[in-house]
């Protein structure tokens, strides 16, 4: 694997993290994707869920995403989310609070299921940026 990548992550109102990286995971409605350099183009509707950034100095970066897209082409990759949270910056024991208390609502709706996966993607950001 020659290369690196370089990756924007920007949700609806800022810019998350951009830099070079040497691979990256997300979600998308078809399914988990990796990405290397020299990755073929892709266009691709994003799930809630986690994104992972490996950079080249070894670090990886992981926020919670809201829908959105994730392009890439020529080695550049956008990822646009609706709304997205560094892991960093996760209250955990908030962002569990708030399930437990979807949970205990018992709703059934789409809302309700929407706002379940959102909650477990953040949960999942952290504990994957902890681990």
């Amino acid at each position: 694997m020659a290369g690196t990548l370089h990756v924007e992550l920007v949700s609806a109102d800022q810019l998350l993290w951009s830099g070079e990286a040497t691979s990256l995971l997300a979600r998308t409605l078809e399914g988990d994707i990796g990405i290397l350099p020299g990755h073929a183009p892709v266009m691709s509707l994003l799930a809630d869920g986690v994104v992972e950034i490996d950079t080249e100095d070894n670090e990886t970066w992981v926020a919670a995403v809201d829908s959105g897209f994730l392009s890439v082409a020529q080695d550049r990759v956008s990822i646009l989310a609706e709304s997205a949270e560094m892991s960093h910056d996760i209250d955990l024991e908030r962002a569990k609070q708030e399930l437990a208390r979807v949970h205990a609502e018992g709703a059934n709706d789409e809302e309700a299921a929407e706002e379940v996966r959102r909650l477990e993607a953040r949960i999942r950001a952290v504990e994957l940026a902890s681990s």
